[in-house]
């Protein structure tokens, strides 16, 4: 009998790795909130520009847990011809979870939820990018997720922006992100995976919910806001007011990256 070369050489029965954890970390029981960290503080910022060489900009960004890497290729000619004769430039965003970034991921194949933050990534980057001044191309945006610790969204609208800043495209304005979580009466801004998941608070069933936000900081203007769950309105306000506040403070730490990278790139001076 021929051996079957498709079937895979693994074991008949296997145990779930879960089962070997302590027991302890099997059960999600209510904790603290912000171990260290006051509730309207965001996690330590490590940003940097021009790591993919083959990329025509790149950043590389962490917060706390959560690390994301971003390339920009372009602007080119589209690969598609009946796209060659639009007048504006296309910007195309792509973000994708690695397979060991959280425990939900398995494989490299997008799924609907990466699919929707492509898409809530693109809306929030348009209204600052000038594609007015690329027609007949298009700008690749390709976000990948190394590790999953909560507030994917907000810090990817941020390391997306640098990149296109490190490719020298053309931006009214740079962008950055910022995430709140709502529970009841208290919120967090900047929350982890844990906080996300609302493991932090017990007892509130009702204005429970998060927000994430793209701002324009040298303009003070919103490029994109996306909200989840069921809040009030004067919650979502204030939410908006607080995501603002913490854009602004991360701004200094994002100027300082993109400046290292132009004047790594500036040709030395002329003795």
């Amino acid at each position: 009998v021929p051996a079957d070369r498709k079937r895979v050489r693994g074991p008949e029965e296997s145990q779930c790795p879960l089962l070997f954890l302590p027991p302890a970390a099997q059960t999600a029981e209510p904790r603290e909130p912000r171990a260290g960290r006051g509730n309207g503080e965001v996690r330590p910022l490590f940003a940097r520009c021009g790591l993919v060489s083959q990329a025509k900009g790149s950043s590389y960004l962490e917060a706390g847990n959560t690390k994301i890497l971003c390339s920009v290729y372009g602007p080119r000619e589209p690969e598609r011809r009946d796209e060659a004769g639009v007048r504006s430039g296309r910007l195309l965003c792509d973000l994708r979870l690695a397979p060991f970034s959280c425990g939900k991921r398995g494989a490299w194949i997008q799924g609907s939820g990466e699919r929707d933050l492509s898409l809530a990534l693109s809306e929030s980057l348009h209204p600052a990018v000038c594609l007015h001044r690329y027609p007949r191309a298009q700008i690749e945006v390709n976000v990948m997720v190394l590790e999953n610790d909560g507030s994917v969204l907000a810090h990817a609208v941020t390391c997306a922006s640098m990149a296109l800043a490190d490719a020298g495209i053309e931006m009214y304005d740079v962008v950055l992100g910022s995430a709140l979580r709502q529970d009841g009466g208290a919120s967090l801004v900047d929350p982890d995976l844990a906080e996300e998941r609302g493991n932090w608070l017990a007892g509130y069933e009702e204005n429970r919910g998060g927000v994430t936000l793209s701002l324009l900081p040298n303009l003070n203007q919103v490029s994109g806001l996306h909200a989840d769950g069921e809040l009030r309105a004067d919650t979502l306000s204030a939410a908006v007011r607080t995501c603002m506040e913490s854009c602004h403070k991360l701004y200094p730490v994002v100027q300082q990256a993109i400046l290292r990278a132009v004047k790594r790139k500036a040709p030395p001076p002329e003795k």
